[in-house]
């Protein structure tokens, strides 16, 4: 059961028969892909404990501080799954998210009126456009985004240039839906080795690829690796792997593409892929 900052404190330093359970940045890296949470957290809001000693797991209330200036006490679970699909920095304040979307208030109903059946929604239907390939298959789609980052555009010149890999699909079949389709969109889809290639930062507000964003990411993984294919992110932006095979760089360069390509080799054999090789 969640308790005060000040009654888990107390209870950790009993517990571990020290002044201070947790030095000072013992966590700094853990919170470091949560900007927008180091941005509104204050330890003056919570008896003098910095963000950096508290476990992002830790069952605590904690009160925080959104950039409009409200308080609002949560969980570190409950911040950091918090975000859900919306990319405003007020995702991140329960009050601010509710000021941008108010509840719609129904008037009351006169005394005798009958209540009208409540609507059913509807299963949402799946996209009828993939085409009926067996899972693990890669196509072109016409459902997946454009690209719409430089970096994938260096990445994709930068691989072609070491290796002669068919990287013309954009998308692989999957046995089960993954929200509307039966495909996904991974950046990169090498098809000679059944490899995915993602690249994955925290975005201009720090939103993207965490909370709900990460276990949607780690679904993909989950619907790629079921239909046979292996998954290799580059995590940048302090982001942690996901995955066996992941890289956690500062950005795409040329020491990037050294890791992606040992972890290509890591993945599927020295053999097949210095089949490739130029």
């Amino acid at each position: 059961m969640a308790e005060r900052v000040q009654a888990w404190w107390a209870r950790r330093q009993w517990s571990k028969q020290v002044e201070v359970p947790y030095e000072i940045g013992t966590y700094r890296d853990a919170w470091a892909s949560f900007p927008a949470l180091v941005r509104q957290y204050h330890p003056e809001l919570n008896a003098g404990i910095t963000l950096t000693q508290i476990p992002p797991a830790a069952d605590v209330l904690l009160l925080w501080e959104c950039d409009a200036g409200h308080h609002f006490v949560a969980t570190p679970s409950e911040q950091r799954t918090r975000p859900g699909r919306e990319r405003r920095r007020s995702a991140w304040c329960p009050d601010c998210t509710l000021l941008a979307a108010p509840p719609r208030i129904r008037p009351a109903a006169e005394p005798g009126t009958p209540v009208p059946p409540r609507r059913v929604r509807p299963a949402p239907t799946l996209c009828r456009k993939t085409p009926p390939l067996p899972p693990g298959s890669p196509f072109v789609s016409t459902c997946a985004p454009k690209p719409a980052s430089a970096v994938e555009a260096r990445m994709r010149a930068d691989l072609s240039a070491r290796f002669s890999f068919d990287i013309a699909a954009n998308a692989v079949t999957v046995a089960r839906p993954f929200f509307q389709h039966t495909e996904v969109w991974p950046d990169i889809v090498v098809a000679d080795l059944r490899v995915a290639i993602e690249f994955d930062s925290t975005g201009r507000h720090g939103l993207e690829h965490v909370g709900d964003r990460e276990a949607s990411d780690r679904r993909k993984d989950r619907a790629l690796r079921g239909a046979g294919w292996e998954v290799v992110r580059v995590r940048t932006g302090n982001l942690t792997a996901l995955g066996p095979f992941d890289v956690e760089a500062s950005g795409w360069n040329r020491a990037t593409l050294d890791r992606v390509d040992a972890a290509l080799v890591a993945a599927r054999g020295a053999l097949l892929v210095d089949a490739y090789r130029r």
